[in-house]
C-alpha cells in the first residue's frame, strides 16, 4: 500500500473511532437526560417552593381531635404528606376534598401517612369544620397545632395551606406553599417516586430550580411539555 494511501486509511479509521466516540457519548447523554428528566419531571411540574436534601423533619408534638398527644417520631419510617392549614383560610378550605381524595388514593400505599394539622385554637371547631367541608369523617390523620407552633421557624413559611412530603428517613424532600389540586394524578406519581427512593437531584428554592441553568432548563421544558 502506498504511503498516500496508507495516511488515507489511517485518517479515515481515527474519523471512524471519533464519530463512533461521538455518537457513544451522545447516547450516554441522551440516555442521562431521559433519566434525569423521569426523576425529576413530577416535582419540575409541581412547582414546589422547596425540593432538596438537606431538611429534617423536626421533632414536635400535637393532639388529635380527642387530646391524645402524638409524635413526629411515631412516623419514622414512613413516608409523610404533611398538611398545615386554618379553618380562616379560604385556599385551605378549597384544597381540602382534594387532600382527602389523596389520602384515599395513597391508603393502599405502605408505609405512608397523610396528615392534616389544623393551627386552630379549639379543636371541636376544627372537627366541625371538617364536617362541613369534606362531609365525611376524614380520611386522614387530622391533629391540633394551636397557634402553629410546629410551623413556626420550622423551615416554614406564613402562607397557608403549607403541605411538607417527608421521605422515609425524615427528611423534607418538597415542600409546598399555598394550594394544589392534590387530585392530580402527578402527586401520586410524586409520592410514589420519593416512596422507592428516587429522587430528583435538581434542588428548588422559593420556586425557583437551582441546579445552575440546565436544571431551570429542564424544569421549564417539563413545564411546556406537560
Amino acid at each position: 500500500m502506498s504511503p498516500v494511501k496508507k495516511t488515507l486509511a489511517a485518517a479515515l479509521q481515527l474519523a471512524f473511532v471519533a464519530g463512533a466516540a461521538a455518537m457513544v457519548y451522545s447516547f450516554v447523554a441522551m440516555a442521562r437526560d431521559g433519566e434525569t428528566r423521569r426523576k425529576c419531571g413530577a416535582i419540575c411540574l409541581m412547582q414546589p417552593a422547596y425540593a432538596g436534601a438537606e431538611r429534617v423533619l423536626p421533632s414536635f408534638e400535637v393532639t388529635d381531635l380527642e387530646g391524645r398527644v402524638h409524635r413526629s417520631s411515631e412516623w419514622a419510617g414512613k413516608l409523610v404528606v404533611l398538611n398545615f392549614w386554618t379553618k380562616t383560610c379560604a385556599p385551605c378550605i378549597q384544597e381540602m376534598p382534594a387532600f382527602a381524595h389523596l389520602a384515599r388514593v395513597l391508603a393502599s400505599r405502605k408505609d405512608v401517612v397523610v396528615a392534616a394539622v389544623s393551627i386552630d385554637e379549639d379543636a371541636a371547631e376544627v372537627a366541625s369544620t371538617m364536617k362541613q367541608v369534606l362531609r365525611e369523617p376524614p380520611p386522614f390523620e387530622t391533629l391540633v397545632d394551636p397557634g402553629g407552633k410546629v410551623v413556626d421557624g420550622k423551615f416554614g413559611t406564613d402562607l397557608f395551606p403549607e403541605t411538607w412530603i417527608v421521605d422515609r428517613s425524615g427528611i423534607i424532600r418538597a415542600r409546598f406553599d399555598g394550594p394544589r389540586d392534590w387530585s392530580d394524578p402527578v402527586v401520586v406519581e410524586l409520592v410514589d417516586e420519593i416512596l422507592a427512593g428516587t429522587y430528583c437531584p435538581i434542588s428548588i428554592r422559593r420556586g425557583q430550580a437551582s441546579r445552575g441553568v440546565d436544571g431551570a432548563r429542564l424544569c421549564e421544558s417539563l413545564a411546556d411539555d406537560g
